[in-house]
């Protein structure tokens, strides 16, 4: 029994921000909880590994070709908000104010760890923006040092397309991550955004 639940808490702690106690308690809550709610955690995890994928125009996580903001033909296409992480764009989208479309690079610019433009969706945002009606890049990358190197990059390599490249306000603490913003600081600083 032992070896069991010792997979499972190794399997846990490879999580973000689990610990061995946390894993430990999640472990146990899991084994407690009843067979249909342990398999059905279970299940989900398997249907969104079977099904997630990117979608082809921003690279947001969808089940199918074409994500729902994309879809979306409500939203000002005349701006687009650039971010690191599709998880960025659930916190976006609790600002109520904001109905752009997004473009996710996948990651931030880290030479030191080997991501280089090459291996964001950097050269398709410039195709996107080429082939579209986009007059404002809103650029919401995380203000830390990967965020702002990516940002700085990004307005050099969209100047020549003749938008406007902005970025969202320091309404955000330095240091941290766009993905832990309260909707008010978010909101904020997205009204306060300045070109760059």
């Amino acid at each position: 029994m032992r070896g069991i639940i010792d997979d499972l808490i190794n399997a846990l702690t490879r999580l973000p921000g689990i610990g061995r106690k946390t894993a430990q308690r999640l472990a146990f809550f899991i084994l407690s909880m009843p067979d249909q709610e342990a398999l059905s955690l279970s299940k989900a995890i398997e249907k969104v590994k079977e099904k997630a994928r990117f979608c082809s125009i921003c690279f947001n996580i969808t089940e199918n070709e074409i994500c729902e903001i994309c879809s979306d033909d409500s939203r000002d296409r005349s701006k687009l908000c650039v971010v690191e992480e599709p998880s960025n764009i659930l916190v976006i989208e609790r600002v109520r104010d904001f109905h752009s479309p997004y473009h996710v690079l996948l990651g931030s610019l880290s030479p030191i760890d080997g991501i280089t433009p090459e291996r964001l969706k950097i050269k398709e945002l410039v195709g996107r923006i080429r082939d579209s009606e986009v007059q404002e890049v809103i650029i919401a990358t995380n203000p830390n040092t990967k965020g702002e190197m990516t940002a700085q990059y990004l307005k050099e390599v969209l100047a020549p397309l003749g938008v406007k490249i902005s970025r969202i306000a320091y309404g955000l603490p330095m240091g941290s991550d766009i993905e832990f913003a309260d909707e008010v600081t978010l909101g904020k600083a997205i009204e306060g955004r300045r070109e760059i």
